[in-house]
C-alpha cells in the first residue's frame, strides 16, 4: 500500500508551473558523490501503460506493487474514492489495458499452457473490471481456442460493448478460424456477428462497429489476401493479395473513411520507407499521400481518436524519432509543452475522449522521468508520479547518437552512453546489440545501459544492418548477413570507439538479450580474440527454423522463409556449433517462464560449454519472463551481470574527489 500512498501524496501536491518541471527534490535525486545502488536501477517502473478514462477523471495502468506488476484504477481528483487494484490470475501476464467507458476497463492476458499434443501454446483471454463495483468478468473464457483477446472495436457511445475476434478450437476445422463476437463487458453476454472463415485470422471494423475487412493467410502458397465489403455490409470479396515468397506485403487499412470505399493504410513509399496513404479499397490504388516521416525516418504507428474515426498523430523512427500531430490543436499543445521542458522528451500517452485532459511522460535518454497530468483548460502540468521513485528526474549518464561507417562503407547509427564520473578516454566498453533483430535502439531511457555506465563502462548500442526504422532497403541489407556483416557492424562500432580514443581495445565485452544474446555468443565465437567476455540474456544458441521456439505453426513456412533469407546455413552461424572457437568466459541468464525464447536454448549452450571445458556460468530465474518484468528478477539479472563483468572486465576505480 506504500506505493499508493506515495501516489496520492503526489496527486495532492500543488500544480507545478512548467518552469519548475526540471527541478527534482534532493531526496529523490541520485547522489553525485556516491555510486547509485544497483537496486535503484532494477526498480520496475512505477507505472506502465497509463490510460486515462474517457471523462479524464480516472486513470489505470500496470503499477509496481512491492516489485510485482498489478493493474490499478485510481481517481485523479477524489481521494475518498478507493483505488482498485487487480492481480492477474496465477500463471497469466497482462499484455495491455483499455477503457471501454468511464466505468469499465478491459485487460488482455496471456499464459503459456500445455496442450493435448504435448506442445506449449501461448493462450490469450480478456478480463473486464468495473471501476465502481470492482467486479471482475471473464470475457469468452468458455471458448476452447488458443486466442480470444483481439479487440476489433470498442463502442464510443458510452455503452459497455466491444467486438472481439476469438477461436473456439485448437484443432483445424470450422471453429478454429476466429469469429467476431459482440460482447457486453459488464455481463459477459455475447453474440456472433461474423462467423469464422477458412484461413482468415484477423478482422477489422470501422468506427461504427461494422466489420469491413479480413486478412487471410495460406502457408502452403505463402499468400496473404485482403477481404473487403462496403459500409452497407454484404459479401466479402478478395481485393488484394501478397506473395511473401516475393517479399510482397498486404496493405491493410487502419481507418475506414465514412461514406466511401477509401481507407487510410501504411505501406512503403517509392523511397522504401513506410508512409501513410489514402487508398481505394476496391481498386487498391493510392488516392493521396497523407503523411511522410522526416528524412531518414519512417512511420511506426498511428494515434487514433477514442472513437476510431480520426487519425490524430503519427509515431515515426529512424534517424529522427518522435511524434507528428496531424490534429492542429494537439500539435500546438505539444509545441507549448516542448518549449516548457527544453532538452526533454514530452510524450502524450493518453487522452480523455474530448482531448482536454492528458497524461504525459516527460523524460530524457539519461533519466526515467515522471508521469504528469495536464488539463488544457488549466494550462499547467501536475506531476502524478516518478517512473522510478529512487532515481527521480535528475540526469544520470550522458547519452547521444553517433554514426560510424561499417567496413563496407554503410553508415551505421548507434546509441553511446558514457559514465558521467570518468573522462571519456580509454574506457572499458560494453557492446550492447539490440534484440529482434528487426528492432532499433533510440534516444530513450535504457536502464541496462545506464546501470553499466554508472559502473564505469562506455556502452555502445549499434543499429546494425537489418534494424528497423531506416527503411526497407536498410533492413533487407541484413538478408544473408546474419552472423556475417550484421555481426561485423557491431565489431566496427567497437573499432570506431577505439579510434576515437573512447574505448580500450583490450577491455571489451559483448552483452545482449534475445537476438542480442545470440550476437553476444556469436561475437565471442566469430572474433575470439576481440572480447574479454560475453553475456547472453535469453539468447538463442541454436538457430533452427526460427528464433522463437514457440512458433505460430500456421505461419511456420513463412517464418522459415524469413529466417532462411537471413542465412542460408543456420548450423554455420549457431553459437552452439562454434564452442571450440570460444576462448573467453560466457555468462548465460534465462527465465524459465520465457515464452519468446525457450530456456532450453541457454541450458543446452551451458551443457555444451561445460562439457567442452569452457568457462561458463548459468543463472536460472524460475519466475522470469522474456522482459524480466518482475523487480526481483531485475535485481538478480543486474547482480549477476555486475559481478561477472567486474570479474572478467573490471572498470577503473572512481576518480578521487
Amino acid at each position: 500500500m506504500r506505493t499508493f500512498l506515495l501516489l496520492f501524496a503526489a496527486l495532492s501536491a500543488a500544480l507545478l508551473p512548467p518552469s519548475l518541471l526540471a527541478q527534482t527534490p534532493a531526496a529523490l535525486a541520485p547522489k553525485a558523490t556516491s555510486q547509485i545502488p544497483l537496486v535503484d536501477f532494477a526498480r520496475a517502473p512505477f507505472i506502465s501503460q497509463p490510460r486515462l478514462s474517457p471523462d479524464g477523471n480516472s486513470f489505470a495502468g500496470l503499477v509496481n506493487v512491492k516489485g510485482t506488476p498489478a493493474i490499478a484504477i485510481l481517481n485523479l481528483f477524489n481521494n475518498a474514492d478507493k483505488p482498485i487494484y487487480i492481480t492477474t490470475p496465477e500463471g497469466t501476464n497482462a499484455a495491455w489495458i483499455r477503457w471501454v467507458n468511464n466505468d469499465n476497463l478491459i485487460i488482455g492476458l496471456y499464459a503459456l499452457l500445455p496442450m493435448p499434443a504435448g506442445e506449449r501454446f501461448t493462450v490469450s483471454r480478456i478480463m473486464a473490471v468495473n471501476r465502481k463495483t470492482g467486479k471482475l468478468t471473464k470475457i469468452l473464457w468458455n471458448l476452447n481456442g488458443q486466442n480470444a483477446s483481439s479487440v476489433v472495436w470498442v463502442a464510443n457511445d458510452g455503452s459497455p460493448t466491444i467486438l472481439v475476434e476469438a477461436q473456439n478450437s485448437i484443432f483445424l476445422g470450422e471453429e478454429f478460424w476466429p469469429a467476431v463476437y459482440r460482447v457486453n463487458v459488464e455481463t459477459g453476454k455475447n453474440t456472433v456477428v461474423v462467423k469464422g472463415r477458412s484461413l482468415v485470422m484477423d478482422w477489422f471494423a470501422d468506427g461504427a462497429g461494422n466489420v469491413r475487412s479480413g486478412a487471410s493467410y495460406n502457408d502452403d502458397t505463402r499468400q496473404f489476401k485482403l477481404l473487403y465489403r462496403g459500409e452497407a455490409g454484404g459479401l466479402f470479396r478478395t481485393v488484394d493479395a501478397a506473395d511473401t515468397r516475393q517479399q510482397e506485403s498486404l496493405t491493410s487499412p487502419f481507418l475506414f473513411l465514412p461514406g466511401t470505399d477509401n481507407a487510410l493504410a501504411i505501406h512503403d513509399n517509392p523511397e522504401g520507407r513506410s508512409a501513410i496513404f489514402e487508398i481505394d479499397l476496391k481498386t487498391q490504388q493510392d488516392r493521396r499521400t497523407v503523411y511522410t516521416a522526416p528524412d531518414g525516418s519512417e512511420v511506426d504507428s498511428v494515434i487514433l481518436s477514442s472513437d476510431g474515426a480520426t487519425m490524430l498523430g503519427v509515431n515515426y523512427s529512424g534517424q529522427q524519432t518522435g511524434v507528428a500531430w496531424i490534429d492542429p490543436e494537439l500539435d500546438a499543445i505539444q509545441a507549448a509543452i516542448d518549449k516548457s521542458v527544453p532538452g526533454k522528451s514530452a510524450r502524450i500517452v493518453s487522452m480523455s475522449a474530448d482531448r482536454s485532459r492528458m497524461l504525459l511522460i516527460i523524460d530524457r535518454a539519461d533519466s526515467p522521468g515522471a508521469l504528469y497530468f495536464f488539463d488544457v483548460n488549466g494550462t499547467k502540468l501536475q506531476r502524478v508520479a516518478f517512473i522510478n521513485e529512487a532515481l527521480g528526474t535528475k540526469p544520470l549518464n550522458p547519452v547521444k547518437m553517433i554514426q560510424y561507417q561499417a567496413r563496407d562503407g554503410l553508415p551505421i547509427e548507434a546509441v553511446l552512453t558514457l559514465p558521467r564520473d570518468r573522462p571519456a578516454k580509454s574506457l572499458p566498453v560494453i557492446m550492447l546489440p539490440h534484440g529482434g533483430p528487426w528492432a532499433q535502439d533510440t534516444l530513450a531511457y535504457d536502464y541496462w545501459a545506464q546501470f553499466l555506465a554508472s559502473r564505469g563502462y562506455a556502452v555502445i548500442q549499434p543499429n546494425f544492418r537489418g534494424s528497423t526504422g531506416y527503411g526497407t532497403a536498410f533492413m533487407r541489407k541484413g538478408e544473408g548477413q546474419m552472423g556475417l556483416a550484421m555481426q561485423d557492424d557491431i565489431t566496427d562500432g567497437l573499432a570506431w570507439a577505439v579510434k576515437e580514443g573512447i574505448a580500450d581495445p583490450k577491455r571489451a565485452c559483448i552483452v545482449g538479450a534475445s537476438y542480442g544474446g545470440y550476437a553476444a555468443m556469436w561475437g565471442i565465437a566469430k572474433d575470439p580474440d576481440l572480447y574479454r567476455c560475453g553475456v547472453s540474456i535469453a539468447g538463442v544458441a541454436n538457430v533452427r527454423r526460427e528464433v522463437n521456439d514457440f512458433g505460430n505453426y500456421l505461419m511456420g513456412g513463412k517464418f522459415r522463409d524469413d529466417w532462411k533469407r537471413m542465412s542460408p546455413d543456420f548450423a554455420a552461424i549457431s553459437p552452439i556449433n562454434a564452442i571450440s572457437r570460444i576462448k573467453v568466459p560466457l555468462l548465460l541468464i534465462h527465465g524459465k517462464k520465457d515464452i519468446t525464447v525457450d530456456f532450453v536454448q541457454s541450458n543446452a549452450m551451458f551443457g555444451k560449454m561445460r562439457g567442452a571445458g569452457k568457462q561458463v556460468e548459468l543463472v536460472t530465474l524460475p519466475e522470469a519472463d522474456h522482459s524480466f518484468s518482475r523487480e526481483a528478477d531485475r535485481v538478480t539479472l543486474l547482480t549477476a551481470l555486475e559481478a561477472f563483468l567486474f570479474k572478467h572486465n573490471p572498470p577503473d576505480p572512481l576518480p578521487a574527489r
